[in-house]
This record gives structure tokens, C-alpha cells and sequence, in this order.
């Protein structure tokens, strides 16, 4: 089965929040997204509100529930004790943790599994308990991965920023797909599902899905929306599940 498309809304609510007025809005064009056939949606609701903001979540809860019961709700962010409040409010799907700091403007590393395996750990088994799925940012590096794996996630999810940034630089992505293929197959071979994130756009992610046939989900933002601004949300929607081999 090709990799599932959840559409990360934060480039939306980013614009929505230059003016204090209710367009564009973030629950009608995921509605559009996940009418289009979008398998989920993502949110990364930082503790500034500078782009998703807390309102949004039960408004996107409800949305999944009373009109997609079969899409997903991907909450991600740094495990704050409000960050695992707001999730164990709202109940998403699943629950992808980073490493970010509050004021970084996105996501741009994974996390150190072997020197935050305790930390982790003792994490993880919370959301698992609150029966949640669990996803952990990671990097392209092999070596990782059985430290991921003893924290008791169910997947890893690959920061796919450096092979995003070399769209102008063939030679130089496919070294970067290489990696990030050899630290899926070390994350299937020990039992974790992979999904993928970060940079993602319809040009390359066939060369992704074709190197990681396996691959679960992307959960794609920064580059959807800015394609959404030129075809619409429907049509994007449309285009990236095309992409991803739908």
C-alpha cells in the first residue's frame, strides 16, 4: 500500500494568524483536503500559537470524527507536561514528538536516541498507556535506530529537511535518499513502521516512496500549501497522493 498523506496545517494557520480574522480558514480547507482524499491531518501547536493555535484542535477533532471517521489526527510537538495535557485532551490518532525548541521556527533535527532514551522512554509509555500510536523525529542515521526502538515507539518518523533541500542538486539528494533508505530498512528490519516529513514536495517524493516502498505515512506542510496557493487545496491534495502513488 502506497505511504498515507497526512496534511500538516500549520502553513495555514501561519497565514490565517497575520490578521485577527477567521480566514483563511484551518478546519475548511482540511476539510477540503481530507474530501480531496488526504488519509489524515497534522497539527504542531508550539506553546506561542504563533501558527496552529490550542482553539484549533477540538474543532479538527470534531471535523475527523463527525464528517472523516476514517482519517487520522496527528498531533506533534515537544513533551511538555501541557504539550501531553493538550494531547490526552483532544485524543489524536497519533502523537509525533520533537525535539524542538519553543523558538525555533520549525522542525529541523531528530532526536538523540541514545543520550534521550531515559527521557523518552519514560514518555513513550505514558502515550502508550493513554493509547495513543507514537512517532519519534528522527534523523538519517542508522546507528539510532535500536536506541528508537528500546524506547517503545511504534514508529520513527524521518526528518526529510536535507534531501527537501536539494532540489537544484540531483547528485546530492540521492546521497541524501540513500541515508534516509538505509535508516528505514534498519527501522523496519527491527520492527518500527517509518513515516516521513519535512521538505516534501510533488517532484521528489516518487524518488522517496519508490526508495522506501514500505514507508507509512508523510505528513507534508510547507510545501502542499504553497502549491494549494496556485491549484487549490482540492486539486494539491490530489496531486500529492498522485505523488505518493495513490
Amino acid at each position: 500500500m502506497p505511504a498515507k498523506l497526512s496534511v500538516n496545517l500549520n502553513a495555514v494557520a501561519l497565514l490565517r494568524n497575520r490578521r485577527d480574522l477567521p480566514w483563511p480558514s484551518v478546519t475548511g480547507l482540511g476539510r477540503a483536503a481530507l474530501a480531496a482524499g488526504a488519509h489524515g491531518l497534522t497539527v504542531h501547536p508550539r506553546p506561542d500559537e504563533r501558527h496552529t493555535r490550542f482553539s484549533d484542535l477540538p474543532e479538527l477533532r470534531a471535523l475527523i470524527d463527525d464528517e472523516f471517521p476514517r482519517a487520522e489526527f496527528n498531533v506533534e510537538g515537544y513533551p511538555t507536561e501541557d504539550f501531553l495535557q493538550l494531547v490526552e485532551k483532544h485524543q489524536p490518532d497519533q502523537v509525533t514528538l520533537v525535539p524542538d525548541d519553543p523558538s525555533q521556527p520549525t522542525s529541523d533535527h531528530g532526536w538523540n536516541f541514545v543520550e534521550q532514551q531515559a527521557f523518552l522512554t519514560s514518555i513513550v509509555k505514558r502515550l502508550k498507556k493513554g493509547g495513543f500510536r507514537v512517532s519519534l523525529f528522527s534523523d538519517a542515521d542508522p546507528s539510532q535506530v535500536s536506541a528508537a526502538r528500546d524506547t517503545g515507539t511504534d514508529r520513527i518518523e524521518l526528518y526529510t529537511g536535507p534531501y527537501g533541500g536539494c532540489h537544484s542538486d540531483p547528485e546530492r539528494a540521492a546521497k541524501e535518499l540513500e541515508k534516509l533508505g538505509k535508516t528505514a530498512d534498519a527501522a523496519l528490519a527491527a520492527g518500527l513502521a517509518v513515516n516521513a516529513g519535512h521538505d516534501l514536495v510533488v517532484a521528489n517524493l516518487p524518488a522517496l516512496v519508490r526508495r522506501i516502498p514500505d514507508l507509512a505515512e508523510v505528513s507534508i506542510g510547507h510545501g502542499l500549501t504553497a502549491d494549494a496557493l496556485e491549484y487549490g487545496m482540492a486539486e494539491t491534495t490530489r496531486r500529492f497522493l498522485k505523488a505518493c502513488g495513490w
